[in-house]
């Protein structure tokens, strides 16, 4: 692996695959949807990749957060003069645009680069011609444009006494987060899509939105996925699923993280304990701090 300073894949492009493992477990942490390889906090993109042999809407989430990860962290290790062959966006420097009244200034982070080199490392391995290989591509292009659309502007005020008389501004990356929920959310509202052979080969050659005599094609930033979810409610070691027996769930919850959809009608175990820590704490002269001992009963639901 080269090291610091290396004009080939950098170290950086290792990290962000955590990145979009984080945000997974944050996103997913009270959905059905759970899978035992991200318990793992260590693992290259081509293993995070492989975590989903269906094509199915988890897997479009996936694919997306994984290529908009690796986009994030090397155009921040840009920023922060990581890498050798990439800096500071070069084009939003010194320019003046008159009718907003600022210039370019700054380092501003180069998205261009990011977005380019999560192509040649995550799309790399999509090489089989097939209706997965265009959905993951999709996917994949759906996540660095949720990333690029929400890149932000900020700026600074030059002038006496702390006027505005000009300003300085520079784009920065988003939190990512922020990514990772709208990732979330147009997980939620998917699209399943099916594959149209239209060369002599019968090759896949495009994506349509699966609908009986319907060639609309779905919009950038859709996630798309081609087979329906398997059931995650059981364990089963050929789609990763680890199942929902022992999750915590929230017993008057309605929604997905409630005992009644995170256990998937099997009924949920009560357990009691006794939660303590130390409180009211004080500190006396000199030199020590005195503490109660505080208590109280408390109870967890777990999914049978």
């Amino acid at each position: 692996v080269p090291n610091h300073k290396s004009p080939g894949y950098p170290p950086q492009s290792r990290p962000s695959s955590r990145i979009p493992s984080l945000s997974c477990k944050g996103g997913f942490h009270w959905g059905i949807a759970t899978f035992s390889l991200l318990q793992s906090a260590h693992f290259s993109p081509t293993f995070f990749l492989s975590l989903h042999p269906t094509g199915s809407r988890e897997a479009a989430f996936t694919y997306a957060i994984t290529a908009a990860g690796v986009a994030h962290a090397v155009t921040a290790a840009c920023s922060q003069g990581n890498l050798s062959n990439c800096g500071c966006d070069r084009e939003k420097q010194g320019y003046y645009n008159q009718e907003e009244g600022w210039k370019w200034g700054g380092c501003s982070a180069d998205i261009r680069y990011g977005i380019e080199f999560s192509r040649r490392f995550v799309d790399a391995r999509e090489i089989r011609k097939s209706a997965r290989r265009l959905m993951n591509l999709h996917n994949n292009e759906a996540g660095r444009k949720v990333l690029e659309e929400r890149m932000k502007l900020e700026c600074k005020c030059h002038g006496v006494s702390g006027s505005c008389t000009t300003k300085t501004c520079w784009t920065t990356l988003p939190k990512f987060r922020e990514i990772g929920y709208i990732l979330k959310e147009k997980y939620n509202a998917a699209v399943q899509v099916e594959v149209v052979r239209a060369s002599r080969l019968r090759q896949p050659t495009f994506l349509k939105i699966k609908q009986i005599r319907s060639y609309q094609k779905p919009m950038e930033t859709d996630l798309v996925y081609i087979d329906k979810s398997p059931n995650y409610c059981e364990e089963d070691a050929s789609t990763g699923s680890v199942g929902t027996q022992g999750r915590l769930c929230n017993r008057t919850s309605p929604s997905a993280d409630g005992c009644d959809m995170m256990c998937c009608g099997r009924g949920y175990n009560t357990h009691q304990y006794t939660k303590v820590w130390q409180c009211n704490c004080k500190f006396h002269w000199c030199c020590f701090v005195k503490c109660n001992t505080c208590s109280e009963r408390t109870e967890v639901f777990t999914c049978k």
